[in-house]
């Protein structure tokens, strides 16, 4: 690292890679800022309508499962022969 002599601060900025969730597009934001679209894409969202209600949160469904129902029919001898398979015996 070179110095001129002079005493003066370098202000170093954290900076953060962030895609814009408009386009997609990869571009560089102040680490911890809010902004999730890029420059090109703010007045494009700005002018979308303000959704009514916020999107819920997906649940999935929790709980015992089904029972399964089983077949209560007559089993015949040539189905219930589960040792013969194509045809041979």
């Amino acid at each position: 690292m070179t110095s001129d002599g002079k005493n003066s601060e370098k202000s170093n900025v954290p900076v953060e890679l962030k895609y814009c969730e408009h386009c997609g597009g990869l571009w560089v934001r102040e680490r911890g800022a809010g902004v999730v679209y890029c420059d090109k894409c703010q007045p494009k969202v700005a002018d979308l309508p303000i959704p009514k209600k916020k999107p819920s949160r997906l649940r999935l469904p929790v709980g015992p499962h089904p029972q399964v129902k089983t077949f209560e029919g007559d089993v015949t001898e040539e189905s219930s022969d589960l040792g013969a398979v194509g045809g041979v015996a």
